[in-house]
């Protein structure tokens, strides 16, 4: 190398060495502020430019950060992921007709948005006891709640426990009684759950994880009668003898144990082609249902006992109301909205009630456009006989 050249070479190194010092001093902040940047946590890589996953939805999952993806999704009809639209708010109320002061028991607590209206009529001089079988979903909404000023406390109970729970709260009786019988929608949504036909998932549907026996145990063990005499009583399933069949056919060759294997088999069972179905489903202007959904109810039912843990609470209720005291009950299945019709109407004949509603309260057609899910509950309330009401809950 010649001097000359090794000259321009050094000075070419210098500048590049003072530009790199340059860049180095100013990179952290604009203002030429010495902190170095903060940590920046990366989302979540998923194909597309949506998630369509339901734990890729990190907005979603936080959905106070990032209100205008509500606002967005509740437009389109569409609940945001780990969330839960309350069905009959305003209807719940204007029925139960909660007071300053009074005791309520929320015996179906989800994501506490009925809870929520409880609290701002009962006040701090009130009081809320929130059940929930969901032991994750129930410590989710006591951190929700516990910034309330109002006194509440929360129990992972059944609630046909109901007489259990208010003995550990040194209570004999309360004002009203509610429970909301829909899944929530962080249940549906989650396909960890498998309570739903939209997404891959085990078929475990069970709302507590106490219970032993999933969806998946009972499909591959009971006999196809009784699987036949599940998906008609349970969830008005048309074909329901020959999906029973082909269950216990598939199940000698392969066992039953994702979603996706069940709503292919109904698929097969009805004689509908996938593909058609859905160009169909597209073009017709009246919304159908899925040909899964009534035999995924009927299992889910199946499953947690449902209409067991119902009528217990019906039998049991009358006993745990003050004088006057209100029960109110939000079902979406016709099968229970009879049980709790019958339990209703006899209260009234035998006494115990003094009125009951005629008819159900539904939801008007706003209110199905903004929550579709809500399309099919049915809210019965009562009121108990203005008598002092027996102490023994266990009667």
């Amino acid at each position: 190398m010649t001097p000359t050249a090794s000259g321009k070479t050094g000075y070419h190194i210098l500048k590049i060495d003072m530009a790199i010092e340059e860049i180095g001093s100013n990179k952290f902040s604009s203002d030429n502020s010495t902190q170095p940047p903060k940590n920046h946590t990366r989302r979540r890589r998923y194909s597309g430019t949506h998630p369509r996953k339901f734990e890729q939805k990190y907005k979603e999952h936080n959905i106070s950060a990032y209100p205008e993806i509500k606002e967005h999704l509740l437009a389109k009809g569409k609940t945001p992921a780990g969330s839960h639209i309350p069905v009959l708010k305003e209807e719940v109320m204007e029925c139960l007709k909660p007071e300053s002061g009074q005791i309520v028991v929320d015996c179906t607590i989800g994501y506490g948005g009925h809870a929520s209206e409880f609290i701002k009529h009962i006040g701090p001089n009130g009081k809320l006891i929130a059940l929930d079988v969901d032991n994750a979903e129930l410590e989710r909404t006591r951190q929700r709640l516990s910034k309330e000023n109002v006194p509440v406390s929360f129990h992972h109970s059944n609630f046909a426990g109901i007489a259990k729970v208010l003995k550990k709260e040194t209570i004999d009786v309360c004002d009203i009684i509610f429970a909301d019988l829909g899944v929530s929608s962080m249940q549906i949504d989650n396909p960890e759950r498998g309570m739903s036909y939209k997404n891959e998932g085990p078929l475990d549907m069970r709302m507590d994880e106490r219970l032993k026996q999933t969806a998946g145990d009972l499909l591959n063990s009971l006999s196809e009668e009784k699987l036949s005499k599940a998906f008609l009583e349970l969830g008005d399933e048309p074909d329901h003898k020959e999906i029973a069949h082909l269950i216990v056919t598939k199940r000698r060759a392969e066992p039953i144990t994702k979603t996706t294997q069940l709503v292919d088999l109904i698929f097969e069972a009805k004689g509908i082609n996938k593909k058609i179905w859905r160009q169909q489903r597209r073009s017709s202007k009246s919304v159908s249902l899925h040909p899964a959904a009534l035999v995924f109810q009927a299992l889910r039912i199946l499953v947690n006992d449902e209409l067991g843990c119902l009528k217990e609470l019906l039998r049991i209720a009358p006993y745990c109301l003050n004088p006057g005291g209100r029960i109110g009950i939000i079902s979406f299945h016709s099968g229970e909205d009879r049980i709790v019709k019958k339990a209703f109407r006899e209260g009234v004949r035998n006494g115990i009630y003094q009125r009951a509603a005629e008819e159900p309260i539904v939801p008007q057609r706003e209110e199905i456009n903004s929550n579709p899910r809500s399309a099919s509950a049915k809210f019965r309330w009562a009121v108990r006989k203005d008598i002092e009401p027996r102490n023994d809950h266990d009667a």
